[in-house]
């Protein structure tokens, strides 16, 4: 399977805010691959490598750099990153320093704390697991600094 589409969504990542962050920071996403690679010595480490090519199984790792560009504090800054339906996010992967980390289980309509989430299934409401979320949303608790840069990211599995 071509990673193309998951690239794709990842162009479609949306940053919002006051005029301040919009015309100040530069976003730049990244999709990789996380892989198993044996060392010389015969042990193991987790490694991220280009995600040229994704099969069924295979995790991966979702980045955003923010940086602003300005000489002026940015605030008010949220992005959000869609996750495909081939996708499954791994609990507990969402990070992003001086972030409020939330999802959506509804297209992106509303978003909420994992623990707060909730979904109706054949008419039975349930908490949502990690296989119905649609998009994982960061909101930039603080300023970000002249020239500063942060980071926020996310894992999930190839179905």
């Amino acid at each position: 399977m071509s990673v193309q589409k998951f690239v794709l969504a990842m162009i479609g990542v949306l940053l919002a805010g006051g005029a301040l962050a919009q015309d100040s920071v530069e976003l730049t996403s990244s999709v990789y691959k996380q892989v198993l690679v044996e060392k010389d010595d015969g042990s193991t480490e987790t490694q991220l490598v280009a995600a040229d090519n994704v099969l069924p199984g295979d995790r991966l790792v979702f980045r955003n750099t923010i940086r602003n560009i300005s000489a002026e504090p940015a605030e008010s800054i949220v992005i959000t990153n869609p996750i495909e339906e081939e996708l499954v996010y791994v609990a507990g992967s969402a990070e992003g320093e001086g972030m409020a980390i939330e999802f959506s289980v509804d297209g992106g309509q509303s978003f909420a704390a994992a623990n707060a989430l909730r979904v109706v299934d054949n008419g039975i409401e349930r908490p949502a697991t990690t296989k119905d979320y649609t998009h994982v949303r960061w909101v930039m608790q603080t300023e970000l600094a002249a020239g500063a840069e942060g980071t926020t990211s996310f894992a999930a599995d190839v179905e």
